[in-house]
């Protein structure tokens, strides 16, 4: 089974002719927008050689994983890339224009490029000329070049798509052998890669907090299961103990509490708790297992996995109505929804006689 992932966009850009093009983005190598990168400067013509250049490879980089984004290489550039300025004013258009470039960024230090300086990045429409955004960094060192590169790529996505945070995000999951399994977390870009558990046992399902700050998890021991919390702030973990032999798939609704399944009859239920993780009341009971919650950005919606017509599958659930909608119709097995912030996508996990498949689903 081939499982596809639509993304669509939409960008309108200003030409000189008081026309617009229209750049309709709908998966990888289809319809990108074509961006340049003008050479780091000091001053007119003067190329930066040392953060400077450090800077224009990290955003490169970054934007390498956008597949809506085509990165024009210098050597396509009529005339180079070496500018007399890196305002509206200065700066030849025509020769990105030809080289076949949507989009335009400048790189000014107006300090040198050196330890502890600041940059200037403005992005252009290279048809008007028009100004997209701009903005300077500042106290950039050669540590926080990277992290400078994923504030600017941030902000130039929410530019275009009124959307950011994939560049600062970083991703959490488990990792191990064994009976001996830990949360790791990692940027998005594959950077900092750092082992946030040690506990004795397993540690499964990690989950982030809405404000970034806590991530909960399962964990199993020799003897017990718990509710493992790691604090980013202070960098702390601990185990939360629930009657029952079952703690399973925690995850955050929006308001930063946490819904889990636990154990409190024969079968596991979803449970909601309260900020200081206390058990608060039930959100889905039945006379079947009922795991793996995921909530849209409003918190009203709820997709979840449920044995009660026999093997897994998911269901969705309207927390305002209290009306389930069984999600997942083609085969024995689906389970472990995941449910886009608008409420209008589910991806699970699909169960196949040959390997398990991730699939999408419209809602």
């Amino acid at each position: 089974m081939v499982t596809v992932f639509v993304l669509a966009l939409v960008l309108l850009f200003s030409v000189q002719a008081k026309a617009a093009t229209m750049v309709d983005i709908y998966g990888p190598g289809q319809n990108r927008i074509n961006l340049a990168m003008a050479s780091p400067l000091t001053g007119p013509e003067i190329e930066a050689g040392a953060l400077g250049v450090d800077l224009h490879k990290a955003i490169d980089k970054n934007l390498d994983f956008l597949p809506f984004m085509k990165l024009i290489p210098p050597a396509a550039v009529l005339g180079g890339t070496v500018l007399p300025g890196w305002k509206s004013d200065s700066v030849d258009f025509r020769r990105f224009q030809i080289a076949g470039a949507d989009l335009l960024v400048t790189a000014y230090w107006p300090g040198g490029d050196t330890e502890n300086s600041t940059v200037e990045l403005r992005v252009f429409e290279t048809y008007s000329g028009k100004f997209v955004f701009g903005n300077a960094y500042s106290g950039v060192t050669g540590k926080e070049v990277p992290n400078v590169a994923d504030r600017f790529c941030d902000d130039l996505m929410e530019a275009l798509t009124g959307a950011r945070g994939f560049f600062s995000s970083s991703l959490a999951f488990a990792k191990g052998d064994g009976h001996q399994r830990d949360v790791w977390v990692v940027r998005a870009t594959g950077r900092d890669l750092r082992q946030v558990t040690n506990l004795p046992g397993s540690a499964l399902s990690p989950s982030w907090s809405p404000d970034g700050r806590y991530l909960v998890f399962s964990h199993r021991d020799d003897r017990t299961y718990a509710l493992g919390v790691w604090d980013r702030l202070n960098n702390q973990v601990k185990r939360i103990r629930f009657p029952g032999n079952t703690v399973i798939g925690p995850c955050f609704l929006p308001d930063n509490r946490v819904a889990v399944s636990l154990s409190t009859g024969r079968y596991p239920d979803i449970f909601l708790l309260d900020r200081q993780f206390n058990r608060e009341r039930a959100l889905e009971q039945s006379s079947a297992i009922n795991v793996s919650p995921s909530f849209d950005s409003t918190g009203t919606k709820m997709a979840f996995t449920s044995s009660r017509l026999g093997g897994p599958q998911v269901f969705l659930k309207d927390l305002n109505s209290g009306t389930v909608t069984r999600v997942s119709r083609d085969g024995p097995y689906n389970s472990e929804p995941c449910i886009s912030p608008d409420g209008t996508l589910i991806a699970y996990t699909k169960g196949t006689p040959e390997v398990s498949v991730s699939s999408c689903m419209t809602w």
